[in-house]
Formats: C-alpha cells, sequence, structure tokens
C-alpha cells in the first residue's frame, strides 16, 4: 500500500481558519493572506485527502460531513504543535520529564512517601516511577539503564564505587525480637543472651556491607552467629521473627512496620558487659546514579533530595 504524503501544518491551519469563518475572505484576511491562495490550498488540500470538505455556493460555504469530522482533530493537532516548543524547553530544563526511581523497603517506610508527595506539589510534570528492589538488583538496572537512579542501603560512608551519591539517611540498626520470647520480657537484654539466639538474616549479595557489619559485631564479641534462616525483604524477616525463627538485626526505620508479634529493642535498651549501653552498627541510605547519565528531569530531583534530606554529595 502506497504511503500517503504528510500535509502540511500550514494546510491544516487554513483549513481551520474557513471551517471557523465558513468565509473566504474572511479566512484569508485572519491568515494574513489574499482569498485566491486560500482557495487554491483547500482545493488541493481535498485533492490530497481525496474527498471535499467544504460545499461551496455563490451566497455561503457548509462543511461536509468530511469537513466536520476533521474540525476538532485539527484543533487539537495545531494546539499540541504550539505546544511543542514550551514542552521541548521544560523537558531540557528538568521541568518536565521522567525519573525511573528504584528504592529499597526501609527507606518506603520512612521518608519516602513525603518526598514522593512533595515532589509532586513541586515538580508536576516530572513523572516518578517507583520500583521497590533490592541494592544488587539496582546496581544491575542501573548498568542496563533501565532505571535512573535508585536509594540503597549500605554502611555509613562505604557506597560502591563509580557512581555519584547523595547520602539522604542515617540510621543505627536495632534488634528485633519475638514478642512471646523471655528475652522480650526483660527491661535490658544482655547482648551475648541475644546472640546465643538463632539469627535471621539478609543474605550477603544483598546487603554486603551490612551483613558484614553484623558478622563483626559478633565476631567482636567472640560469638559466630547461628543463621537459622536467610531472607531477602525486610517485611519478610521480620514475619519470621514474629514467628519465632530467630532474632534480626534491622535499621531502625523497619520499627516502622509494625508487625504483632514483634518487639525492637534499640541499642540503649541492651547492655553489654557491666552493664555499659550496647553500641550497634549503623547503616545509611544514599541515592545513586551513574554520573555520565544525568537526565535533565534527574537532576532536578537530586537537587530537590538534597535540601529535603539535608545531606551533601559524595562522589
Amino acid at each position: 500500500m502506497k504511503e500517503e504524503a504528510p500535509i502540511e501544518l500550514r494546510a491544516w491551519r487554513q483549513f481551520l481558519a474557513v471551517a471557523e469563518e465558513l468565509h473566504f475572505g474572511r479566512a484569508a484576511q485572519r491568515l494574513h493572506m489574499t482569498q485566491p491562495p486560500v482557495t487554491q490550498a483547500i482545493a488541493q488540500l481535498e485533492r490530497t485527502l481525496g474527498v471535499q470538505l467544504f460545499d461551496r455556493t455563490r451566497r455561503r460555504v457548509a462543511l461536509t460531513a468530511a469537513g466536520e469530522a476533521l474540525v476538532p482533530e485539527v484543533r487539537a493537532l495545531l494546539a499540541q504543535a504550539r505546544s511543542l516548543p514550551a514542552r521541548a524547553r521544560a523537558a531540557d530544563s528538568g521541568e518536565a520529564g521522567r525519573v525511573r526511581l528504584a528504592f529499597v523497603s526501609t527507606i518506603g517506610f520512612d521518608r519516602l512517601p513525603g518526598w514522593v508527595r512533595d515532589f509532586r506539589e513541586h515538580s508536576p510534570q516530572v513523572a516518578l516511577e517507583l520500583v521497590e528492589a533490592t541494592g544488587d538488583v539496582q546496581l544491575e538496572s542501573l548498568a542496563r539503564g533501565d532505571i535512573d537512579a535508585g536509594l540503597l542501603l549500605h554502611p555509613p560512608g562505604v557506597a560502591p564505587a563509580g557512581l555519584a551519591r547523595l547520602a539522604v539517611a542515617r540510621e543505627p540498626l536495632v534488634l528485633a525480637l519475638p514478642a512471646a520470647h523471655a528475652l522480650a520480657h526483660q527491661v535490658r537484654p544482655a547482648l551475648a543472651e541475644v546472640m546465643d539466639e538463632p539469627l535471621v538474616l539478609y543474605p550477603r549479595r544483598i546487603l554486603p556491607g551490612v551483613h558484614d557489619a553484623v558478622m563483626q559485631l559478633y565476631a567482636a564479641h567472640g560469638r559466630r552467629p547461628r543463621v537459622a534462616q536467610e531472607a531477602i525483604q525486610m517485611q519478610t524477616i521480620v514475619n519470621l521473627v514474629s514467628g519465632g525463627l530467630g532474632v534480626a538485626w534491622v535499621p531502625a526505620s523497619v520499627t516502622a512496620f509494625s508487625r504483632a508479634g514483634v518487639v525492637y529493642r534499640r541499642a540503649e535498651e541492651l547492655k553489654e558487659r557491666g552493664g555499659k549501653k550496647a553500641v550497634l552498627p549503623s547503616c545509611e541510605t544514599s541515592l545513586v546514579w551513574l554520573a555520565e547519565r544525568q537526565p535533565p528531569a534527574l537532576a532536578r530531583f537530586v537537587r530537590f533530595l538534597r535540601t529535603r534530606a539535608g545531606a551533601g554529595e559524595a562522589g
């Protein structure tokens, strides 16, 4: 089938002027033209389309059914064409566009909902496409170009190399205990007793730095953890604790996940030898992206998040 030649916007402007004025002379004045070129242009448009758009007599001009059907479509086409320069400038400045953002569940418990709400108010023409994913999946997605940026968890100051980074949150690990466990009823459980319990833990490939920090915590006390079960998602880990499979060390933001059958203990609620407060590892959440691939909408989101998070950028 032969491909039809495109029709220039000028021809559609001339058609719409005649359709709205229903008078070739007035349409020509509106277009700042003389009448003969407008008449010729409409005749050429009808030949190109193979249909008659206007019924013409000496006394009147009227739209045919084909002409009436085209009027709303042509209005929309011309309005869209007029909006293109502004849309291009908005996209170039980051005022419009999209950001494909992956995030770990811990930031979703706490700060992310507020950031999303406020960014939508700040930049209503930028669409945030949210994808929950573990850190290892985020890094693979960044490398493939499937996402623009990711919010991932890591030990303080030890983010994946080779990425631009904005630290947005820092929090300690806390202990998750089955509510029915005897340790949960103690005012200040002893850390040594906690370390005797089976452990529910995230796999190292998911959170290598935080996983290692937990292992180092046990090693510093001369212990080796008894890992009863590994799980990827923090919600699953807390659910397993609720089921009595063991204890877990989770970021403090997870306490917002109120799961029946689980209690949380912070460092000041645990005691070391001699009654001292326990010292627990911390973790950090950073926004990461490829420095060489920062579309304008992402740059706008980074600037917004820097002001909201009150944090500085690290390379």
